[in-house]
């Protein structure tokens, strides 16, 4: 299992749709406060579906909070629009923490300095960023054929 964290999520839908893909993928969602919405929004419940029911996940009244429950930061890897490191080139293991900003700003530098591994997305010059819920996507597929396949 994978840990995906959203940092301040700021849209409903993207938080469902990512509620929606742990429960397809079999991993804990973790989101940290304050929220761009409530949990009882209508539109996060239309975009997670039935699904939500099922979804384990965890939420946080701040990133102090959350980081209390990591049990090896060395595990942490963030994706940043900033980063030179591509996600392809991360080697993730069961288990491991992948977290993601807000969708307007991203991470902040404070949560940046506090972990040393950084990934990106590798992305059209044209482009200045996914959408959240396909960053998280890509994130979780790349890490879960590694796993099953131990690369």
């Amino acid at each position: 299992m994978l840990n995906i964290v959203l940092v301040e999520p700021e849209i409903p839908n993207n938080t469902g749709n990512i509620g929606r893909l742990c429960v397809g993928t079999g991993n804990r969602l973790h989101l940290i406060h304050p929220f761009g919405f409530q949990i009882t929004d209508k539109n996060l419940k239309r975009s997670g579906l039935d699904y939500w029911v099922h979804l384990d996940w965890k939420e946080y009244s701040s990133v102090d909070d959350w980081m209390g429950q990591i049990p090896d930061i060395s595990r942490v890897f963030l994706f940043s629009s900033h980063s030179e490191t591509s996600y392809l080139d991360a080697k993730f293991q069961d288990g491991d923490w992948l977290v993601f900003g807000k969708e307007s700003v991203g991470l902040s530098e404070g949560i940046l300095a506090t972990f040393s591994n950084h990934l990106t997305i590798p992305i059209s010059p044209l482009v200045r960023s996914y959408n959240l819920a396909n960053a998280v996507a890509f994130a979780i597929g790349e890490a879960k054929r590694q796993i099953e396949y131990d690369i």
